[in-house]
């Protein structure tokens, strides 16, 4: 009997999940994020805890994993030295196809048809499939892209928090709550940042979203101008040509209801999720390890 394994290895956490010939789930697993910017040797370890996790979950243990056929969608895909590293290592897999994590979300939305999704995370990026064409809008990693993502707020939060320090702009109970995270100390601000990563800026989305939706003076502008470069990446699919369009990610539920009316009319919901999408690369494009890699645009190499 053949298993099918889907990894999700994204920038706030890496999902597994091992199915059956009939799609029926026969275990999971999680471990830590696996964006490759934090560096091949990480991603792969909490890769391969995830998917152990999920093996043993389901019964399946040592030499039985050669017949694992698996899909692998892992953020950060195109980092120079990345596929050569995910070509290296020994992964003990039957077959095994690689792609964006963007890529295996929009496989799992529109179940191997086209479309696009726009994925609101601890990141941001627009993507689309119609027919051989690929449609990438954004996505190049924070800070210089992300746009609208949880770290986008919480950085605009965290600036704007600063600022009003400085008495450029008036407190709000938002700011003034994220200073006392720090102690009042924009010296402790600074230190932070020097080390602070995306996910720890996506940490204060939520905090940013409560303080909006209570109608807070500063909150509710970063959040209706994130909201709207969101409504750009839509729009920037459907004029691309993607037939339908889905709004994935940790953030999006709490992001949906600040876009434009026009925008949420034309969404729709995702028929599955990214491991779902990797589930279904691992049956349609599985090779074996080390010969052919999937890449984010959907060519083989």
């Amino acid at each position: 009997m053949s298993l099918y394994l889907g990894i999700d290895a994204g920038g706030t956490h890496t999902r597994a999940r091992l199915v059956d010939e009939d799609g029926t789930v026969m275990g999971e697993g999680e471990a830590g994020p696996a964006n490759t910017r934090l560096g091949l040797d990480r991603c792969l370890h909490e890769i391969n805890l995830a998917w152990r996790a999920a093996a043993t979950a389901a019964g399946v243990e040592g030499a039985a994993s050669a017949g694992i056929r698996a899909g692998l969608g892992i953020a950060g895909l195109n980092r120079r030295g990345v596929l050569p590293g995910l070509r290296a290592h020994p992964f003990p897999f039957e077959t095994l196809a690689i792609a964006s994590d963007a890529s295996i979300a929009c496989i799992g939305a529109h179940d191997g048809a086209d479309g696009g999704i726009v994925v609101v995370g601890t990141g941001s990026i627009g993507f689309g499939r119609i027919g051989e064409e690929i449609v990438s809008v954004g996505g190049y990693g924070f800070p210089v892209s992300d746009e609208g993502s949880g770290a986008d707020l919480g950085m605009q939060a965290i600036r704007r928090s600063l600022w009003a320090r400085d008495g450029r702009l008036d407190h709000s109970p938002m700011t003034e709550a994220i200073l006392a995270h720090f102690s009042g100390s924009a010296g402790e601000v600074i230190t932070w940042t020097d080390t602070a990563t995306a996910r720890d800026y996506a940490s204060f989305a939520p905090l940013v979203m409560d303080f909006a939706e209570r109608g807070d003076a500063v909150a509710e502008p970063i959040v209706q101008e994130c909201a709207h470069r969101i409504d750009q990446l839509i729009g920037m699919l459907f004029d691309r040509g993607v037939p339908h369009c889905c709004l994935m990610g940790g953030l999006s539920k709490r992001i949906h209801d600040w876009l434009a009316v026009s925008v949420r009319l034309r969404l729709r919901e995702p028929l599955g999720d990214p491991l779902s999408g990797a589930i279904h690369l691992a049956r349609t494009r599985g090779l074996p390890p080390g010969q052919v890699v999937l890449q984010v645009g959907g060519s083989t190499t």
